[in-house]
């Protein structure tokens, strides 16, 4: 009795309910795998990075995501989806709050209520604004970032996905194919974190010398949980379990491989190495142009979109040296350039037959697969609109956010020396390498070594010149790589950054480089 009580419920609600519970669970899934890009971005950017601010990226990235779930239920989605605003280039605050936002169909599906809709594109927006924040590394602070992501969600991301996904937006009405954002998410992150960076201004000299990422393996782990939730977020944009989606998630394997493949064999052919680091960035961009494409492409096409990806991609890591912006994470290399080639490869490969694979979209043109030759000029109109906004704007909120007191963007030279890590947040992703404790031994703890006597008084010498401290290393056999080099007199000195840190009747030495 109870049994047949509970089936009658059922079949209430399934006849009552206009979606399908199906595309409902895909895509509140594809929403979790989406959030879980954050710590992906939070653990690649640590270990690209150097290890005293290894931990302030991470917090960086956690933080824009806290900020950006605020904005976005405050007036981000009303901003970008509100389907009263007519101008064509930005929403009004028809749903202030997520007011009226419950179960009528999408703006951009009706195969999804709306209420859902906004879950998923507010995750989508988070990784955009977490891609963006990085070109801070390593010298920017992270208040004033904050209240840039707000103003930058407000004034530049939600604008640009209503052009492209509000069905009243100028790029949507004029016919672009932008199938996951190639615009919002990817031009609006890459040349935003380039016009943040340059605003910014480069590093230290000394900061630039024999950089090297702090944690490969960190590198490989951030990656791979991207590329993971990666799925989610290209599969997700077909907005219900479609053979659609399933097309975008083949699409997004083999463009992720073939980038890979081709920017790692890039690599070697020039240091004679297999880069860990290459191959990593080569997947991110074939993600990254698959972003816009992956669901209008056939899957030769995909592979076509991979292999390009990872050259032209690798290439374009020597235009911050041409522009003179200190972009240390390549987010416009990868993020700005992967995006645009994914965006006009809709130009050329982009087909009705893919499209109209989710059952909504049957009456929609490719490109020129379709004889559709007006679709590039389209496509280049849009890559340019959204990259000269993008930049400009990203750079003025970025320099009148500097302005207000308390807010300077950038910390001191001093504290960039330190590293941000103990400057802004007093904690470490790891803990110092120190040598008295991991090689030369247990040492009792006396209550003077905890005073740092000299904080600040980071220097710089030469190993040959500490004869104590290179007998000592020699003594217990110990292998110091990387920034420590100890050389003979005959040759070269090689300055090693080192923290002094006195304490009762010996010293104690950690390297922080």
């Amino acid at each position: 009795m109870a049994l047949t009580s509970i089936t009658e419920v059922s079949n209430a609600i399934l006849q009552k309910s206009a979606f399908d519970g199906g595309d409902v669970s895909f895509m509140m899934m594809a929403a979790a795998m989406v959030f879980f890009m954050i710590p992906g971005l939070s653990f690649l950017y640590s270990g690209l990075s150097r290890r005293k601010s290894a931990l302030s990226l991470i917090m960086v990235v956690s933080a824009s995501n806290a900020v950006c779930i605020f904005q976005w239920y405050f007036w981000g989605y009303s901003l970008a989806f509100s389907r009263t605003a007519n101008n064509g280039f930005l929403g009004n605050l028809a749903n202030f709050g997520l007011i009226d936002v419950l179960d009528k169909p999408a703006p951009g599906s009706p195969l999804v209520p709306e209420l859902l809709y906004a879950l998923y594109q507010m995750e989508c927006a988070c990784v955009t604004v977490a891609i963006m924040v990085g070109g801070i590394a390593e010298r920017g602070r992270i208040l004033p970032a904050m209240v840039i992501t707000f103003f930058w969600m407000t004034l530049v991301y939600c604008p640009l996905a209503c052009w492209a996904w509000n069905p009243n937006g100028w790029a949507y009405k004029f016919g672009v194919l932008d199938f996951a954002g190639g615009g919002p998410v990817e031009i609006g992150s890459g040349v935003g974190g380039l016009a943040y960076a340059w605003i910014l201004g480069c590093r230290q000299d000394k900061e630039l010398q024999n950089f090297r990422p702090n944690n490969v393996s960190m590198v490989n782990l951030g990656t791979f949980i991207l590329w993971f939730g990666w799925l989610g977020f290209n599969g997700g944009n077909a907005f219900g379990a479609n053979l659609r989606a399933i097309m975008a998630i083949w699409n997004t394997m083999i463009a992720a491989a073939f980038g890979g493949i081709v920017w790692c064999l890039i690599d070697y052919r020039l240091h004679r190495k297999y880069s860990m680091v290459g191959f990593c960035s080569g997947t991110i961009v074939g993600l990254i142009a698959a972003t816009p494409a992956s669901g209008f492409l056939p899957p030769w096409a995909a592979l076509i979109m991979g292999v390009l990806a990872g050259a032209v991609c690798n290439c374009a890591t020597r235009l911050k040296f041409l522009f003179r912006i200190d972009d240390s994470l390549d987010i416009f290399a990868q993020h700005a350039i992967g995006g645009i080639l994914g965006l006009l490869m809709n130009a050329f490969f982009a087909t009705k037959s893919v499209i109209a694979l989710d059952g909504v979209n049957t009456t929609v043109l490719g490109g020129w697969i379709d004889h559709n030759w007006k679709q590039l000029y389209i496509q280049l109109a849009y890559i340019i609109a959204a990259s000269l906004y993008t930049f400009v704007v990203t750079a003025l909120i970025v320099h009148y956010v500097d302005t207000i007191p308390g807010l300077h963007i950038r910390v001191a030279a001093g504290s960039e020396t330190l590293g941000l890590d103990e400057i802004e947040i007093g904690e470490y992703a790891t803990d110092y390498i120190e040598i008295w404790r991991d090689a030369m031994g247990p040492v009792a703890v006396h209550p003077d070594f905890i005073r740092r006597e000299s904080t600040l008084d980071t220097i710089t010498c030469a190993a040959r010149s500490q004869p104590a401290l290179s007998q000592d290393i020699s003594t217990c056999n110990m292998h110091v790589h990387d920034n420590l080099h100890i050389r003979d007199s005959h040759m070269d000195e090689k300055p090693v950054e080192l923290e002094v840190l006195s304490g009762r009747g010996k010293a104690r030495i950690s390297i922080i480089a």
